[in-house]
């Protein structure tokens, strides 16, 4: 079983910069693909990042230029660098990771963005 915790929320004004940070208990190397979704209250959780074990990745287009999905092989570790932040990125961050086929998630973070 993949574990997942993540860091790194908090509340930031618009235009403002945000780290996120996933820690996994897995290999990064040894995972199908990691990502990091967003949820908000009564919304369906979507897509903001995904990268792959070779370093690929994918944007929601809505997000890319301002949004970065890395990973530190060595540390195990996900990151979500969140730039020129606007208040309609508040929601709940997850991190997600893919394993033989299985889903994982972590509790998740959130962001807020206010002013």
């Amino acid at each position: 079983q993949v574990q997942l915790v993540e860091s790194g929320g908090g509340l930031v004004q618009p235009g403002g910069s945000l780290r996120l940070s996933c820690a996994t208990s897995h290999n990064i190397g040894s995972l199908n693909y990691m990502g990091w979704y967003r949820q908000t209250p009564g919304k369906q959780r979507d897509r903001v990042a995904i990268i792959t074990s070779d370093g690929s990745t994918n944007y929601n287009d809505t997000l890319k230029g301002r949004f970065t999905i890395s990973s530190d092989n060595a540390k195990n570790m996900l990151y979500l660098q969140m730039n020129s932040l606007k208040p309609e990125d508040t929601a709940v961050y997850y991190c997600s990771a893919v394993h033989r086929n299985m889903n994982y998630w972590g509790k998740g973070t959130l962001v807020t963005v206010s002013s």
